[in-house]
């Protein structure tokens, strides 16, 4: 690696914060009676220490530390959470973790705020150091943070961040300096201030400091649950979240997913009754799903992507070991050559009774063969999924699905973002 301790900052840098700063900025501003700066203006305070940005607007000293308070009086309720993470940050640090880079982070923002904008977006396990400004301290000078958040005995260094404080902070502390042009910073401001080297992207950034090493394995998510459990929505709405955390997300389906797959999906739900038998059918499950983890799965996750999938093996295990009472061994050992030792990291479950999945699949019209079995069937596919769930509580994330879709949603992402947390 090229190197051994890599700091970032937060702003700019890891993430999008320019709603939630601007928007408590100017309510600071209007709070003390004095009239709000244009956006252009308000940009310019992304980065520095607010209260120096402040007092270079013209505010006196008393006048600017009550800006200060108010904006993060504001900011603790409301700005902190608008922040979304720059797409392909967390396959950056997943990967600087992997290969044993020390991580940290050095920002002028409050600690408090900051260690909440990181576990609300999925990524505080990836530091191994948060270095920022207490709340009862109204400036700190970037070199002193970055001092701080330095590892003992590091032997080449980087500082990563947007703005010429990052740049000029590195250079006193005598590591190398690396500026990114996709945060509130310009080239010029960058490479006057001393930077190094300075990334147009993401993707430069992640190409200079990994040089030749892949991108660590990407996450493996799966949805279950029985038919009208809402999972197609679950997943729409858990997809955009994880993008607005940075993830490059890969939503796939199962069976399905790639032509081959897609091809058997059609034989396997065709609404006519087709003959198939029950062995045939866990076959034709096992068969679409080793052309669906070869073609699809498996090299998302190598580019280090999350991989979002609605049905993987356990379906197979509800559905055919339960459903058609084939047995979870027999399932097991048809799909094992299928699933090429892949196994989902975190799994989410939509639990709905039986008799609640049957009168939402019949609302919606029109019903696949599978989901036109009888209430026996469905009864044991649902036994079986809470089987499955109490014997994986350290992968299976068990969630009521009879709630509002809106609460179930909020329910699910938070839920999903403490397993990533803690994975």
């Amino acid at each position: 690696m090229r190197y051994d301790a890599v700091l970032f900052d937060l702003d700019g840098t890891l993430t999008e914060s320019e709603p939630g700063i601007t928007s408590s900025i100017r309510y600071a501003i209007e709070r003390l009676g004095l009239p709000a700066p244009d956006e252009a203006t308000l940009r310019t305070l992304i980065g520095p220490p607010l209260m120096e940005g402040l007092m270079n607007l013209g505010l006196e000293e008393a006048t600017a530390r009550e800006g200060v308070r108010i904006y993060r009086e504001r900011f603790s309720v409301e700005g902190w959470c608008d922040n979304s993470v720059y797409t392909g940050i967390p396959a950056l640090l997943r990967t600087l973790k992997a290969r044993g880079v020390y991580v940290a982070l050095a920002t002028a923002k409050p600690e408090k705020f900051a260690r909440m904008i990181l576990e609300h977006c999925g990524i505080a396990r990836y530091f191994d150091k948060v270095s920022a400004v207490r709340m009862d301290q109204m400036h700190a000078d970037k070199a002193d943070l970055i001092r701080d958040a330095l590892p003992p005995g590091a032997v080449r260094a980087a500082m990563v961040g947007d703005r010429l404080y990052d740049m000029r902070g590195a250079k006193a502390c005598g590591v190398e300096a690396i500026g990114v042009l996709y945060g509130y910073g310009s080239r010029e401001e960058l490479e006057s201030a001393g930077a190094d080297y300075v990334a147009g992207t993401v993707r430069d950034l992640t190409g200079y400091l990994l040089g030749d090493e892949p991108l660590a394995r990407g996450v493996f998510i799966t949805m279950e649950g029985m038919d009208g459990s809402g999972k197609t929505t679950q997943i729409d709405m858990l997809a955009g979240w994880l993008r607005k955390c940075g993830h490059e997300v890969d939503v796939t389906r199962e069976p399905g997913g790639c032509p081959i797959s897609e091809a058997i999906r059609q034989i396997l739900l065709a609404a006519e009754e087709n003959g198939l038998t029950d062995a045939a059918e866990m076959l034709l499950f096992a068969a679409a799903r080793a052309q669906h983890v070869s073609d699809r799965i498996l090299p998302a996750l190598a580019a280090g992507r999350l991989v979002l999938c609605d049905r993987f093996e356990d379906s197979s295990v509800a559905f055919q070991g339960g459903g058609r009472e084939l047995g979870e061994e027999l399932v097991r050992a048809v799909n094992a050559p299928a699933k090429q030792g892949l196994e989902p990291d975190i799994t989410v479950l939509l639990a709905l009774a039986p008799e609640l999945s049957i009168a939402r699949r019949r609302e919606r019209g029109a019903m696949d063969r599978i989901e036109q079995q009888d209430a026996g069937f469905h009864g044991r596919v649902h036994d079986a999924y809470i089987r499955l769930a109490g014997r994986n509580p350290q992968r299976v994330i068990l969630i009521d699905a009879s709630r509002e879709v809106g609460e179930i949603a909020q329910t699910v992402c938070g839920r999903v973002m403490e397993r990533l947390n803690a994975w």
